[in-house]
């Protein structure tokens, strides 16, 4: 007879372990965000200044800065400084509105972004301002979602955007767009409109990949029948905190009874769930819908 397996609860995990697990999550977060830091600056130094370009958010408020002091003052200014001395409101918000140390490794991306950006070389790849605003915007777009993935963000509007999130449950990439849009309209003003319309092209595409590699504002629904659906619920619970509905039915293939749960969980948790699922009862039928929106109480997992 196969013995049943049930899910491992943290409280069951020693203590070592619990801390090897925790450290082995911050070496991941640490290093997701070094990569996202890395790919972010040179992208500006590639396609973004090769265009002309302003990438949206503090960094592109920050290009704005240096670009208006060089060109009307002649004055050149770093980066780095302008760049923090920006992301000090945004900053406390999302220690306010976030968590601790969400904003801790937002701002160690922040603090790489800058120092890779001012000692990176300038290396532009193409000169066609088009493919300039398309991949850019994509490399941006990969580089923020990296970021979140590491439970962070690039500082400045992001923090505005993932506080949005946070408080209604839905993302604020869209709204953070058009407020973009308005200081891509001031550097339309000041340096002209092609490279203003283009970064916009930029935005558009950047805040589409990380709209479409965000999960954690996205929903699915989970049916799933098998015959160890109380097992089911309890690894649904312990490692999501959902609810789920136990449905009574039969099969009409074979005519035994079926036991259905139905479960509403984030996008972010289905891989991890099915594959525990899996291990709970191999012959589980799993069906996995795409969740337009829900009304209710729904959990969400802390940034922290």
């Amino acid at each position: 007879m196969m013995k049943k397996e049930t899910p491992v609860s943290l409280e069951a995990i020693h203590p070592l372990e619990k801390r090897a697990l925790s450290l082995a999550g911050q070496a991941r977060r640490f290093l997701l965000i070094v990569l996202a830091a890395m790919i972010m600056a040179a992208n500006m130094k590639s396609f973004v200044n090769a265009g002309g370009l302003f990438p949206g958010g503090f960094n592109g408020l920050t290009l704005l800065i240096q670009r208006s002091a060089q060109q009307f003052g002649g004055i050149s200014l770093p980066f780095t400084p302008i760049n923090l001395a920006l992301n000090v409101f945004p900053i406390l918000l999302g220690f306010w509105c976030i968590g601790k140390w969400f904003t801790l490794y937002s701002c160690l991306m922040i603090a790489l972004t800058s120092v890779f950006t001012d000692l990176l070389p300038s290396m532009p790849l193409t000169d066609d301002i088009l493919l300039v605003s398309v991949f850019g915007g994509i490399i941006n777009g990969l580089s923020i979602s990296l970021c979140l993935l590491g439970r962070a963000t690039s500082g400045g509007t992001d923090f505005i955007s993932v506080a949005i999130g946070e408080r209604l449950g839905r993302d604020g990439w869209y709204p953070i767009f058009f407020c973009n849009c308005l200081m891509l309209a001031v550097a339309g003003v000041l340096f002209g409109w092609d490279k203003a319309l283009y970064s916009v092209i930029f935005q558009f595409a950047s805040t589409q990949v990380v709209h479409l590699l965000d999960l954690r504002y996205k929903r699915t629904t989970l049916l799933i029948i098998s015959d160890r659906a109380v097992e089911i619920y309890d690894c649904i619970k312990e490692t999501t905190h959902h609810g789920a509905t136990l449905f009574h039915g039969t099969g009409l293939y074979d005519n035994k009874d079926r036991d259905m749960i139905y479960s509403v969980v984030g996008s972010d948790e289905v891989k991890g769930l099915t594959r525990a699922v899996r291990r709970i009862d191999p012959h589980a039928f799993i069906n996995v819908l795409r969740s337009e929106s829900i009304a209710g109480n729904f959990y969400l997992k802390p940034q922290d």
